[in-house]
C-alpha cells in the first residue's frame, strides 16, 4: 500500500525531472535561426539570383557581428568566457564523451564552445570575401572601390576563396549538427528544442551533475 510519504517523493521526483531553467536568451536563438535561414538562401541560390545570394551575405555578416558584440556583453551562457576553453579541456571533453562519461553542461559544452567558435569564423570568411568577389567582379557593394582595379585572376582566386569557405562552413554545420544529435543521445536532452524555446533541464535536478 503507498503511503503519503511514497506519494509525495514520487511527485519530488517527478518535479524535479521535469525542473526547467533558462539558458539561451531571446537574442541567441534568434540569431541561431536567422543565421541558419541567411546561410542556406546565400548557399542554394548562389549567382543565379545575385541579389537574394547578395543580400543574404549581407544579414549574415551582420548578423555574426551581433553575435560577437553579445559574446562580451550578452547574458551569461551568451558570453564567450562561458564556453571558449583551452585546447587541452577541449580535448579532454571529446575523450569523455567518446566514453560516454562526459558531464553535462548548462550551456555549451566545451567541444560546442570551439564548434561556435569555428562558425563564426568560416562564416565571417566566407561573408567578407563574398565582398571583395562582389567588388572585383560586379564593381559593386562597400569594397567596390578598394577591389575595383584587380585582376582577372585575384577576382578568380577570390572566388576560389569564397567557395572554399562557404564549403567549410558546410562540413562544419554538418560537424555540428552530429554534436548536437551525439549530446542529445548522451544526456537524455532534445538540445534543438532548447534552442527554440530556451530552457534547458534545471542543473542537480533528480541527480544531474550540470556544470
Amino acid at each position: 500500500m503507498r503511503t503519503t510519504a511514497d506519494i509525495t517523493d514520487e511527485a519530488k521526483t517527478s518535479a524535479d525531472r521535469t525542473a526547467r531553467t533558462r539558458v539561451w536568451d531571446p537574442l541567441v536563438r534568434i540569431f541561431h535561426w536567422s543565421l541558419v535561414a541567411g546561410f542556406a538562401t546565400a548557399y542554394l541560390v548562389e549567382d543565379e539570383l545575385l541579389d537574394l545570394h547578395v543580400w543574404a551575405g549581407y544579414l549574415v555578416l551582420g548578423l555574426v557581428t551581433i553575435r560577437i558584440l553579445w559574446g562580451f556583453v550578452g547574458t551569461r551562457h551568451a558570453r564567450f568566457a562561458d564556453f571558449v576553453h583551452g585546447p587541452r579541456q577541449t580535448l579532454a571533453y571529446l575523450r569523455d564523451a567518446l566514453r560516454f562519461r562526459a558531464p553535462r553542461y548548462l550551456g555549451h559544452n566545451p567541444a560546442g564552445g570551439a564548434m561556435v567558435v569555428a562558425l563564426l569564423i568560416a562564416v565571417a570568411a566566407t561573408g567578407l570575401s563574398g565582398l571583395a568577389l562582389f567588388g572585383a567582379q560586379e564593381f559593386a557593394g562597400p569594397l567596390a572601390d578598394l577591389m575595383s582595379g584587380v585582376s582577372n585572376a585575384t577576382a578568380h582566386r577570390l572566388e576560389d576563396v569564397h567557395a572554399f569557405f562557404a564549403n567549410l562552413t558546410l562540413v562544419l554545420i554538418f560537424a555540428h549538427l552530429a554534436g548536437v544529435i551525439f549530446s542529445s543521445l548522451e544526456h537524455r536532452e532534445n538540445l534543438v528544442a532548447s534552442m527554440f524555446n530556451g530552457h534547458k533541464r534545471s542543473p542537480h535536478s533528480n541527480g544531474d551533475n550540470s556544470q
